[in-house]
This record gives C-alpha cells, structure tokens and sequence, in this order.
C-alpha cells in the first residue's frame, strides 16, 4: 500500500511539472531553440519543432536538463510523433560575419525554411527574435522548459551539435570538443593557448582572456 501512495504522488508531482503542449487553441505552432551561442567555436545550431496538438511527454524538457542518454531515447520519439521538424546551423566564418545573435536567428529561419509543414505561429525561446515572413510569434525566456515544442527543439539542435563537435575532436585534438563541444572550458583554452586556433574557432570572440595573447 505504500508502494502504490508513493507511485501515486510521483505521477501526481510528474504531471504538476510537465511541459505545455501549445501556446494557442487551433494554430500551427512550431517551437525554435539555438545551440552554441557562447561557444568559442563550430556552428551555431538551431532546430524547429511542430507537435500535435495536445501533444503530451513526460520526460521531454529542456535538453540542459538531460543526460545524453536521454536526449538520445527522446529525439527517436520527437522524429516519430512531430508533425515536422528540420535542423540548421550557420558556420563560424559566418558568425564572425554577422554575428551570433544575427547567426542565432538565421539559424532559426533557416530550419523553418525546411519545415514541411508551415507553421501559423511560432514559439522562440529567449527574449529576442528577427520576425519571420509574416508569422506571428512569441518570445517566452527559458520556454525550453516550458513548451514541448521548444524543448524538443532544444533536444534536436543539442543532439546534433554535440555529435557535429565530436567529430571536428577526432580532426582536432586537443581541445575536449568531444566533452566540452566548443564552449570555454579551462580545457578549451588550454588547447588554444598550446596548439593556437583551428579553422572552426570563432575568432570574433575572445578566445583567451585579455592578458593571453594568440600564436
């Protein structure tokens, strides 16, 4: 009897927690998340999302919050349940171009670009956004953790950065991209600071702290 209260409360406090499945009653929603802002190098990534409506998970969430095991068991559900979905990125070169939160939301309306369905409204996490086409949007800060379709999204775009960044490790050692994927971690930088930079490296950022200086 125990057993079965605490399973009880468990899916109780699982459902207080769960994700909403959309923004609005009847439009085509497509949730968008980015990848890689603040990393020192590789692409910035994004991902759009479009659920069914009433669409339901319980162990979908911002893909932060989730091992790699995870995220991996639960793309296999998102590509199986969404009614669409694409991922894009725009490359370094190009975030030393425009820079990353232009290269953020270019990401983001290239990979609503290839949504085979199109959306009636879009739900952005953050609090920023270029408008895209005429589509009607809402930024919502930290809404990975808060819609479906924007974690998925976030899992999406998560997955296949962290697997782009292993295999530029294997070409480019001695940075711990296959553990730190590009963002400054003491590893990172002490890669830089030994072997100098790669072709990937974003050298619009600062690379190294103000005192170091590159080779």
């Amino acid at each position: 009897m125990i057993q079965i209260c605490l399973n009880f409360e468990l899916r109780i406090l699982n459902f207080e927690f769960m994700l909403l499945s959309s923004f609005t009653p009847d439009l085509i929603e497509a949730g968008c998340d980015e990848v890689g802002r603040g990393c020192l190098a590789g692409p910035v990534v994004a991902a759009a999302v479009i659920l069914p409506k009433d669409y339901q998970h319980e162990l979908l969430n911002d893909s932060k919050q989730l091992t790699k095991e995870d995220r991996l068991a639960l793309q296999l559900d998102i590509l199986r349940d969404a009614v669409a979905w694409a991922v894009a990125e725009v490359s370094n070169e190009e975030i030393d171009e425009i820079n990353i939160l232009n290269a953020s939301f270019k990401a983001m309306h290239l990979a609503l670009d290839q949504l085979t369905t199109k959306p009636e409204f879009l739900l952005i996490d953050g609090n920023r956004f270029r408008p895209y086409r005429d589509v009607k949007f809402e930024c919502v800060i930290k809404g990975d953790g808060k819609y479906l379709s924007i974690a998925a999204a976030s899992v999406l775009a998560k997955n296949y950065r962290d697997e782009l960044m292993s295999k530029l490790s294997a070409q480019f050692p001695g940075y711990g991209w296959h553990t730190n994927v590009g963002y400054p971690t003491i590893q990172h930088r002490d890669g830089i600071r030994e072997l100098g930079i790669t072709p990937y490296h974003r050298k619009s950022f600062q690379l190294l702290p103000a005192q170091l200086e590159l080779f």
